[in-house]
C-alpha cells in the first residue's frame, strides 16, 4: 500500500482542492452522464466561491490525502458535524459528504484508510454513528460500504444539471 499522510485543508488549499474535486467527479460520474449535465453541475459546485464558503463553515473539515514521497495529492474527503450536515439522518452522527480517491491511487487501499480516518474522527468526537449518500448506480462503491459494515436507511435526490438522481443513505452505528 501506498504511504500516505492525512491533514485538515484551509483556505489555502483552495485551489488543489478545487483541481482534485473537480477531476475526481469527472472521473467518477463523466461516463454515466451528459457532458451538458456534468458541467452544469461543475460550474456551480466547485467555483471559488462555494468552496470558500464549505471550507469555512463550523463543523465542516475537508482533508487531503497526501502520497508520503512525492507529496501528491491522492484524494480527499470532507466531513461535517452538527450544524454542517447536509441534512439529519441520525442522533449524534458524522456525515462524510465526500470521499474521493484519483484514479492512479484507486485500488491500492485508500479509500479503506480515507474511511477508517473518518471513522476514527467520529470516535474521537464521541459519535455514534456515521452516514454518507452515495448514488443508487455507484455498485462499487455501495459493495465496498456494505462490506464495511454500512446499510441503507434512507435515500435523497440530488440534482446532477438538469437530471434528478437517487442517492441511498448509508449509516453504520459506532
Amino acid at each position: 500500500m501506498t504511504n500516505v499522510n492525512i491533514r485538515p485543508c484551509d483556505i489555502t488549499d483552495l485551489k488543489i482542492l478545487k483541481k482534485v474535486g473537480i477531476e475526481t467527479f469527472t472521473a467518477t460520474f463523466a461516463a454515466q452522464n451528459t457532458p451538458e449535465n456534468m458541467q452544469a453541475y461543475l460550474s456551480q459546485a466547485y467555483t471559488d466561491e462555494k468552496l470558500t464558503h464549505e471550507i469555512t463553515t463550523p463543523g465542516s473539515t475537508f482533508y487531503l490525502l497526501i502520497e508520503s514521497e512525492t507529496a501528491e495529492i491522492a484524494g480527499y474527503l470532507k466531513l461535517n458535524v452538527a450544524a454542517a450536515q447536509t441534512e439529519t439522518i441520525a442522533n449524534n452522527s458524522l456525515e462524510i459528504e465526500r470521499i474521493y480517491l484519483r484514479q492512479a491511487f484507486q485500488k491500492q487501499g485508500l479509500g479503506r484508510k480515507m474511511l477508517e480516518f473518518a471513522l476514527q474522527q467520529a470516535r474521537t468526537l464521541g459519535k455514534s454513528a456515521v452516514w454518507l449518500g452515495v448514488w443508487e448506480h455507484n455498485e462499487n462503491a455501495k459493495a465496498f460500504y456494505q462490506k464495511l459494515g454500512f446499510h441503507q436507511v434512507s435515500q435523497h435526490s440530488f440534482l446532477l444539471g438538469a437530471d434528478c438522481q437517487n442517492d441511498l443513505i448509508l449509516l453504520k452505528e459506532l
